[in-house]
């Protein structure tokens, strides 16, 4: 795919069901489903035996009940913690997602994917090259076809596990996230042979998202929660976001 040419939904839940289901988890992706979405964003990392996992931070405690770290714990043993309390009662004992159960479902069901590299410290490299190699596996037939649409992109703010994922699937696209564009952003995104610049929308000027557009590359923007502000993001080039308010801006926002 030549950069620039972003081929996917212009707005995805962000974690599955933004703010109105427990993040990285089945039920998130089931209420963004319900909403009609077709496109979700979401984050793996790597438990202690190599096994990746839907999951944004690398301790437990904030949306997985428990101490530690992830990678102190094997991926079977995250799978029977609860994910769901933390968000309502309701959802109390929802499972921690195994990155191939959680990502061969959304296949399934025609949902198309960002996969957010989000390595522990220490394991970018591993991390990136775990994504991507099974990423890649599940999407072969979609790859050898050319069906540049239906096939996930791989993002980080990790440089390494981007290199990683490169050198394992290079036929897989990648993005940058970067929070706020640095001067020599093209050069990193460049390094990676990446296709899209993710980034933080409130950082985001139209000079900045007219300099991204210019020099070839997709330009998404993480988290918009606001429709004005969404619509002002459109306005300046911005391609694509992600949102937490599913209940406010819906997959066909324009």
């Amino acid at each position: 795919m030549k950069p620039g040419a972003w081929r996917y939904p212009r707005v995805l839940a962000h974690r599955g069901g933004g703010t109105l289901a427990p993040e990285n988890t089945m039920a998130g992706l089931h209420e963004g489903m319900r909403r009609g979405f077709r496109a979700i964003e979401y984050d793996i990392m790597l438990a202690r035996d190599g096994v990746p996992v839907v999951m944004h931070d690398p301790y437990l405690g904030r949306t997985v009940l428990g101490t530690g770290n992830v990678f102190d714990y094997d991926a079977l043993e995250l799978a029977g913690m609860d994910a769901g309390s933390w968000f309502a009662r309701a959802h109390e004992g929802e499972p921690v997602p195994l990155f191939v159960e959680f990502a061969s479902y959304c296949k399934a069901h025609g949902i198309w994917m960002n996969m957010e590299i989000k390595p522990a410290p220490g394991y970018e490299i591993e991390t990136g090259g775990t994504v991507a190699r099974i990423a890649a596996a599940l999407f072969a037939d979609e790859i050898a076809a050319g069906q540049v649409a239906a096939v996930p992109l791989l993002s980080s703010f990790s440089h390494l596990a981007l290199e990683a994922a490169r050198e394992v699937a290079p036929e897989l696209p990648r993005a940058c996230l970067m929070s706020e564009l640095p001067p020599d952003w093209e050069r990193r995104a460049q390094s990676v042979e990446a296709v899209a610049i993710h980034t933080n929308h409130r950082h985001l000027t139209p000079e900045l998202a007219q300099e991204v557009r210019a020099a070839g590359y997709g330009l998404f923007c993480y988290t918009v929660n606001e429709p004005a502000r969404a619509r002002e993001l459109l306005s300046w080039g911005v391609e694509a976001f992600c949102t937490d308010r599913i209940d406010l801006i819906g997959p066909d926002f324009a």
